[in-house]
């Protein structure tokens, strides 16, 4: 879940204490810190202090990197390096955004960038972990899965200045990506062709007479008007007996777009709070009067990949009663990214809260547990039947490394989900509507009576 803040609210107290080590001199015992300029002229006064000695031990070993280093290092890539350090350990979402990877970032929260369509996540070792294949895409056509591991990209490993950035090009231009994924005993390549990704982040079609089907695949800037747009066109022949809301393998997005959509579904209740060690970080959303459906059942559909912004829409629609949840155990990342710009056009992406559903529950590390239960479907079984896959490993927030600690993380009877393809899950969320529709309907004609 991400949100943007302009610099001045949120890097005044974060960056407003960095002493004058920047001119990379070492300062002598007897000189005190000095704060760096501010727009705040309490800031100095209420900003972190840094303890001088750690100061003096970086500068030590910046000098000694400059001076006796095999080969001569840039200035800049070295401070480059060291950024990229200091939020290497703090949790996986935390991340040093140079200005190609700023802008990339952006791109893909409007919905269309030029690349191979993946929502990934750099790890320690810098391999990047796939989160989810974004439908329709390049990486969805070529098969890659949730959880699959990118080793290298046209034969060679990946580095920790480039990350990502070599998935990006040309539209038309080919790249090789070699994966480690579990249950297969070799690393495989799989070639791809990028393109341009102009991601329609919400997709629709009638099921069955009366009953409605939306699939939201990311949440962007224009994905609650997509919704609401997406929703008046499944009405047209008439008001809806249910809808099933598919939010399988979304990766998540922006928080404002999965609280519009949201809110579009409730009538009145909380949607999501956050909180942090700021106070800028805390906030609350609630839901304003009026329910494009007219109170509809609808049953959510999660799986495994289902993460951050998609968890939220889950949860403030099943805590606020207004929707059943179908599939397998989410992904389970509560926590808020806030991206810093910097004046040079770098970013940073800070992990600044943590959200709660409307119940005042944390899924940080644990995940939301759907109602109904369902499992993926084997190559082999009879057509709509839904089982296990047994032996199969999933990737989730808790078992990533330096994830931060879940209120109800390693609780008993914890298990990873599944992802959750094909169509046998939507059947399942089907039946599943079908079923809360008739209840409704049973007790709506009993109080008539």
């Amino acid at each position: 879940m991400l949100q943007r803040l302009p610099l001045a609210l949120l890097t005044v107290a974060l960056l407003a204490a960095l002493p004058a080590w920047a001119q990379q001199q070492a300062p002598s015992p007897d000189t005190p810190p000095v704060v760096a300029p501010s727009d705040d002229p309490d800031a100095a006064e209420n900003a972190p202090k840094v303890p001088l000695e750690e100061i003096r031990r970086y500068v030590a070993v910046f000098n000694a990197v400059k001076e006796a280093y095999v080969e001569p290092v840039e200035d800049k890539k070295l401070m480059q390096s060291a950024i990229r350090g200091l939020l290497l350990d703090l949790d996986p979402h935390s991340t040093y955004f140079d200005k190609a990877d700023s802008e990339a970032f952006d791109e893909q929260a409007n919905g269309a960038y030029e690349g191979i369509g993946v929502e990934l996540m750099q790890q320690p070792d810098r391999t990047l972990l796939v989160v989810s294949p974004i439908d329709d895409t390049p990486a969805a056509k070529a098969g890659i899965k949730s959880g699959d591991l990118i080793t290298a990209i046209d034969g060679k490993p990946i580095s920790a200045e480039d990350g990502m950035e070599p998935l990006r090009g040309v539209p038309g231009s080919k790249i090789v990506l070699t994966i480690v994924r579990d249950g297969t005993p070799k690393p495989f390549d799989v070639p791809l062709t990028r393109e341009t990704i102009r991601v329609n982040s919400v997709a629709s079609r009638m099921l069955e007479p009366g009953y409605g089907y939306v699939r939201i695949k990311a949440f962007q800037t224009d994905t609650a008007a997509e919704f609401q747009r997406q929703i008046d066109k499944l009405q047209q022949g008439g008001k809806l007996r249910g809808l099933v809301l598919d939010l399988r393998s979304n990766p998540g997005g922006l928080l404002l777009a999965a609280v519009q959509v949201a809110d579009d579904l409730l009538d009145k209740g909380n949607i999501v709070s956050t909180r942090g060690r700021m106070s800028i970080s805390d906030s609350k959303f609630d839901a304003t009067p009026g329910d494009r459906l007219g109170g509809a059942p609808v049953v959510v559909l999660v799986d495994a990949g289902s993460a951050s912004a998609s968890e939220v829409l889950a949860g403030a629609l099943r805590d606020n009663g207004r929707a059943r949840v179908v599939g397998s155990r989410t992904f389970g990342k509560g926590s808020v990214q806030t991206v810093l710009p910097l004046d040079n056009g770098d970013s940073v992406k800070l992990t600044t809260a943590r959200y709660y559903t409307p119940s005042g529950k944390s899924i940080q590390a644990s995940g939301i547990v759907p109602d109904v239960v369902v499992k993926p479907e084997v190559a082999d079984a009879k057509p709509g039947s839904v089982v296990e896959q047994d032996g199969q490993l999933y990737i989730t927030e808790a078992t990533l490394p330096g994830h931060l600690r879940g209120d109800e993380e390693g609780a008993a009877g914890y298990a990873p989900g599944d992802v959750l393809d094909g169509d046998a899950p939507i059947n399942a969320a089907l039946v599943e509507l079908k079923k809360v529709a008739s209840t409704a309907r049973a007790s709506s004609d009993k109080q008539l009576r």
